[in-house]
């Protein structure tokens, strides 16, 4: 018997709400279909390579007026890719509705994300089992994996495995990548007349999976809110001493969300966003400059402290430096098979090599990095051969070139005061922490939307549930098809077809209200302090969703 913590006794109890059209059953709902939908960009290329589901409706779910049977239907789940919060809500949401439906359903748990249903490793989920994880965060029912499904043989595989468990339905639950497996495999299914439907769940803490139907991926809400308590918790020990400046980087390689809505939350000092350094070009010799310029200034007021919040992406989104890891992911593909990188006597040596292959205004950039950064650019490829950015201590890059440039307006006599840094990086502290009330039903309601198009016989689907900053009975239900999100994207040398990331946009309301107030919180010390989530009390203080998704919905309600 698992001891608990008394939390987590209180959460186990707590019943996720629904939509007011699942709240009357799943099998009480009619299916409303919109117009067709094309893909947001390379309409030809992705309908070419999707010609069994491309162009299907958005679909919408309301009350029937009569309630129907439904047949027995075996399904099967896939946890993909990082962690987020509230994952296992939408495993038992799925699982309420599937024996809502028809209690002799069967719902397995695929191990180890999608190598699970390669290799035919499952489990079978029972009322017990899953019981012991409702509202908890992680991904520990049934694991998680960053296997890709896009091989003829492993579609093939899966069938066998899906054919043995009688299973006639797939749900996948992951981030981008995540889900253009399941619209690849959703083809294929129906490519081959397998009879077995795919269905999508929107999932990663970054934020970079949304569009008009997807508001908001289920994770960064309760992500955000857990790095917008740890910010607010420095930001007080920074208020109270007054001596140090903090640089935390914070989870987002390849949109800047989780790093907006924290500063949102907590309005720090200073706030980097990776898009706009993109649009504006930067070079990271402004960057230093604007940092710089801003600690000066406190310098001269008295404030030899401050709170600077970096998105963990940025350095690919200085134009110098996105050049230089383009070509450098270019030539470190052939160094890593050469026996004179692999076997160098030095590291030194290895960055020689390196100069000596880039192009000559990248190796200008990279020569001028400090020794840490070179070396981390040197590790391990991510799955797509590319280097893993969030090894690279951005933070600590920032540190170095700040104080040496502080050093230089010390030694001209431009600055007098005293610049001591410490660093942080914020990543995994919210992968897996405790879902948030909004993240509990959304999550639920997602999991138990998601066999509601199964019942309907939907494939290719992305489960939606819309309306977000009403309340959860006022919660739109439905499904997106997943190849309306996609476009074309070139990895590993060629092009294949992508859902398309979602990046901050420099002329949305969210942005704007950072880029409004950023003078004032560089300068007035305007600290929030969210303090720890809250799950018991007034639904104004539990209930509430992020900044980004309130500031979002406003507008869209005003151009309504």
């Amino acid at each position: 018997m698992k001891t608990l913590s008394p939390l987590q006794i209180e959460r186990l109890k707590y019943q996720p709400k629904l939509p007011q059209c699942l709240q009357n059953g799943i099998n009480s709902l009619e299916m409303v279909e919109g117009s067709a939908t094309q893909s947001v960009r390379d309409q030809e290329q992705i309908q070419d390579l999707f010609k069994n589901t491309y162009g299907k409706p958005v679909v919408t779910f309301k009350n029937a007026s009569s309630s129907s049977s439904s047949e027995v239907k075996n399904v099967g789940v896939i946890l993909s890719g990082g962690q987020a919060p509230g994952g296992h809500n939408v495993i038992a949401g799925l699982y309420d509705a599937l024996k809502q439906a028809n209690s002799s359903n069967k719902l397995y748990g695929f191990l180890g994300g999608p190598s699970g249903i390669i290799d035919g490793k499952y489990v079978e989920f029972t009322d017990e089992f899953i019981d012991q994880y409702r509202n908890t965060g992680g991904f520990d029912i049934i694991g998680s994996g960053r296997t890709k499904l896009e091989t003829e043989e492993q579609f093939k595989k899966s069938l066998e495995v899906c054919k043995k468990l009688g299973i006639s339905a797939v749900v996948i639950i992951g981030g981008d990548d995540s889900n253009t497996n399941a619209a690849l495999l959703a083809e294929w299914f129906v490519k081959n007349n397998t009879g077995i439907q795919v269905i999508g769940c929107p999932k990663t803490i970054d934020g970079d999976l949304k569009n008009e139907q997807i508001e908001i991926s289920f994770g960064f809400d309760t992500a955000t809110k857990t790095y917008g308590e740890l910010i607010g918790n420095i930001q007080r020990d920074a208020n109270s001493a007054k001596k140090y400046w903090h640089f935390i980087k914070i989870m987002g390689r390849s949109a800047s969300h989780v790093a907006l809505e924290a500063a949102l939350q907590t309005q720090p000092n200073i706030t980097l966003i990776s898009e706009e350094v993109e649009e504006k070009k930067m070079s990271l010799d402004s960057i230093i400059g604007y940092m710089t310029d801003i600690i000066v200034r406190r310098a001269e007021i008295g404030k030899n402290f401050g709170i600077a919040v970096v998105p963990e992406g940025l350095i690919e989104f200085i134009p110098e430096m996105k050049s230089m890891i383009s070509n450098l992911n270019d030539i470190m593909a052939v160094l890593e098979k050469d026996s004179s990188f692999v076997n160098a006597s030095s590291v030194k040596e290895k960055f020689s090599i390196v100069e000596s292959r880039l192009e000559a205004s990248n190796a200008k950039v990279y020569n001028s990095l400090p020794a840490l950064i070179k070396e981390q650019l040197l590790a391990d490829r991510d799955p797509h051969g590319n280097v893993q950015v969030s090894k690279i201590e951005t933070e600590k890059l920032l540190i170095e070139m700040i104080s040496a440039r502080l050093s230089e307006l010390k030694a001209n006599g431009s600055y007098n005061g005293k610049f001591s840094a410490q660093s942080h990086f914020f990543g995994y502290e919210g992968r897996c922490a405790f879902p948030s009330n909004f993240d509990a039903d959304y999550c639920y309601s997602l999991g138990f939307n998601a066999f509601g198009l199964i019942n309907f016989g939907l494939t290719g689907y992305l489960s939606s549930v819309r309306n977000l900053t009403s309340p959860a009975s006022e919660w739109i239900a439905g499904g997106i098809p997943l190849t309306m999100m996609m476009n074309m994207e070139k990895r590993h040398g060629e092009m294949k077809p992508v859902i398309q990331k979602a990046l901050v946009k420099l002329d949305g309301p969210v942005f704007k209200q950072l880029e409004q107030h950023r003078e004032e919180w560089a300068m007035n010390d305007r600290y929030l302090f969210p303090g720890a989530i809250q799950y018991f009390g007034p639904s104004c203080v539990c209930d509430v969703t992020t900044c980004t998704l309130q500031l979002e919905r406003s507008k869209e309600l005003v151009n309504a």
